[in-house]
């Protein structure tokens, strides 16, 4: 009798759970580290691009991508989270979203690698509803 057997290869991304408030402004910041954990990997020329997912309206949001040595910071602007969430109710939206990065081949005698593609974040982003005077709930 045969044994099937499941090979995984590759990095997991990292999953994770952004709350924000619909209307307000966030950022979530991502470093990227050499194994001792504590030194900033060398993400020069690294590309970054992040997007969300409405489901409900079938929307996908480019959300804005500032970077530094080492690190990605995903910055929404209170002008694209004023529009998430229809629902009346505390958690107004979950929505998907992801970090891609895109690597540069290197050049090795004078021949230009390929680029890599790297997806080294995933998540859901929690939409609670503001409840302020002027808010949206």
């Amino acid at each position: 009798m045969c044994t099937p057997t499941i090979e995984k290869h590759g990095a997991s991304p990292a999953y994770i759970q952004w709350t924000v408030v619909r209307g307000d402004d966030a950022t979530l910041k991502i470093e990227f580290f050499e194994d001792d954990e504590s030194t900033y990997f060398d993400t020069d020329g690294w590309g970054y691009t992040a997007t969300s997912y409405d489901s409900n309206g079938q929307v996908l949001d480019d959300l804005p991508v500032v970077s530094g040595d080492g690190y990605a910071e995903i910055q929404i602007p209170s002008t694209i989270t004023e529009y998430w969430g229809s629902k009346y109710t505390t958690v107004v939206a979950e929505l998907p979203f992801d970090l891609q990065v895109v690597i540069p081949g290197a050049t090795v005698s004078g021949d230009t690698e390929p680029s890599t593609t790297w997806t080294p974040v995933i998540g859901t982003i929690c939409v609670l509803g503001d409840v302020t005077p002027g808010g949206s709930l």
